[in-house]
């Protein structure tokens, strides 16, 4: 069983989460899904799967976070989401729509954007070309999306002409996460967005991802700092061995004994 969440949830709070059999929700919360993914199987190696039966929902306006330990599969949900890796078995739907395994272009068209941890800034391009980028199926909405992007990220509008490459990691990933807002997405699916950051960093990251959702932007975001994850996420996935082990609302699964033993202590010394 899984605690269920209201489809605009209000800040976090302690309680207790359940092991997760399997997202169990009802016809309604399943109807007020923006994004949702049942039973998926997925994996690299033909015949060897990373997951095996995932299950997601993302509701309008909600920051959901993913966690576990490595390897449980975190980042090949994100990767069978966008339609990067193939579905072996299972669905994903957006809006009602079932988007299982389209190509990324037409998955960004739909409205979801997606950064990746590595590799996710071209390191030769200006801060304005990489922003250009991330717009190339709108070129005429420049103007006016660069100013919705250097809003939230005020340091990339005053250096729109520096080159990327010489950028420090966290304002790459702002770079990162400001071009994939450049096509004004619904959702947003982040994987590992502090990842290699300082703390100071890492808290300035989970401040800009709090004021994206809060712009509207629902997002699913994949984090080794678990912790930090649990504090500002409405409700998180505990991903094992490529399965739900548990779900509930961030300040449940925060709080809840099993998984601090479980998981949290592991994953702080991880982190």
């Amino acid at each position: 069983m899984s605690v269920r969440s209201e489809p605009t949830p209000p800040e976090p709070e302690a309680g207790t989460s359940q092991p997760d059999e399997g997202v169990a929700t009802d016809d309604a919360q399943d109807a007020e899904a923006l994004l949702r993914a049942d039973n998926i199987v997925a994996g690299y190696v033909p015949e060897v799967n990373i997951l095996n039966g995932c299950d997601l929902r993302l509701a309008e306006g909600e920051l959901v976070g993913i966690i576990g330990p490595n390897g449980a599969g975190k980042s090949t949900l994100l990767k069978s989401l966008f339609g990067l890796i193939p579905v072996r078995e299972g669905a994903v739907r957006l809006r009602g729509e079932e988007i299982t395994d389209l190509p990324a272009h037409t998955l960004v068209s739909k409205g979801i954007g997606y950064v990746p941890q590595n590799n996710n800034v071209f390191p030769r391009l200006t801060v304005e070309e990489n922003l250009q980028m991330g717009l190339y199926l709108r070129p005429k909405q420049f103007g006016e999306r660069m100013d919705v992007v250097a809003g939230l990220f005020p340091r990339l509008g005053d250096r729109r002409k520096q080159r990327a490459g010489s950028m420090s990691g966290g304002e790459r990933q702002m770079l990162a996460m400001g071009r994939a807002l450049m096509m004004d997405p619904s959702v947003l699916l982040l994987d590992e967005p502090s990842a290699g950051l300082s703390p100071v960093l890492q808290d300035e990251v989970f401040i800009r991802c709090r004021q994206i959702n809060k712009a509207g932007v629902s997002i699913v975001m994949v984090e080794q700092n678990a912790r930090r994850c649990l504090q500002i996420c409405h409700r998180g996935y505990v991903l094992d061995q490529g399965r739900n082990a548990y779900t509930g609302g961030g300040g449940d699964l925060l709080n809840d004994p099993k998984v601090i033993q479980l998981y949290l202590g592991t994953l702080a010394q991880a982190g």
